[in-house]
């Protein structure tokens, strides 16, 4: 059975390296106080190259753009850190025989470098990047390509397992996959249609799977 996981804040917790970046980044800088608020709401969302151009021009850094993406492509990937959990858990859905993909956006570099940092790589049979597909969640197609890599066809259906109710949760459902939802401490409050299951954490998302009879 295909599992197609999310990156940020599903199996990482991007929002905390993030912080943690941005805040030895203004000490570095000597950055005047509060600046480390409007770098993480600049790339709360996303982050590709012409962000940190954007962020650049707002914070009248003399870097050049190019050196400023790989400082943060770098930073950001020493500072993430998996959730409790996560790793264990894709060994432990591999050894019951799960076909494990990564469908994740993002620019290829910042997110390929969090997955190999973080030793998540090689737990994986496929991994799409949209950066690098030309195609976004919540499209069909980045769904579609994920499976792909892992070697199987989308129509023989599957899990998602996210944390974004658009990204993630409305456009697996719509690509015809079952859906996991990591809700971090939210409630669901996307739409009527809530995601086949609900769960806390990434730890809940994967004993669910691993609990299933398929």
């Amino acid at each position: 059975m295909l599992a197609l996981f999310d990156l940020d804040n599903t199996l990482i917790d991007r929002s905390a390296g993030l912080e943690n970046w941005a805040c030895g980044f203004v000490r570095s800088r000597s950055l005047p106080q509060g600046t480390e608020s409007i770098i993480c709401e600049r790339l709360r969302d996303r982050a590709h190259p012409e962000d940190l151009a954007d962020l650049r021009a707002t914070l009248g850094l003399c870097d050049a753009p190019g050196d400023l993406w790989h400082e943060y492509v770098d930073g950001v990937a020493r500072s993430v850190r998996c959730f409790p959990g996560a790793s264990e858990g894709l060994e432990a859905l591999r050894a019951e025989g799960w076909t494990l993909g990564m469908a994740t956006n993002g620019a290829g570099d910042i997110q390929r470098a969090k997955l190999a940092a973080t030793g998540l790589a090689p737990l994986f049979d496929g991994i799409c990047v949209s950066g690098e597909a030309g195609v976004r969640k919540p499209e069909r197609g980045l769904f579609e390509a994920a499976a792909a890599e892992c070697g199987v066809s989308l129509g023989a259906g599957g899990w998602m397992v996210g944390d974004n109710p658009e990204t993630d949760m409305h456009g697996a459902t719509a690509a015809g996959l079952r859906t996991v939802w990591v809700a971090n401490d939210r409630e669901w409050i996307n739409g009527p249609r809530e995601p086949d299951l609900i769960v806390p954490g990434i730890a809940e998302a994967i004993e669910v799977l691993l609990g299933l009879r398929t």
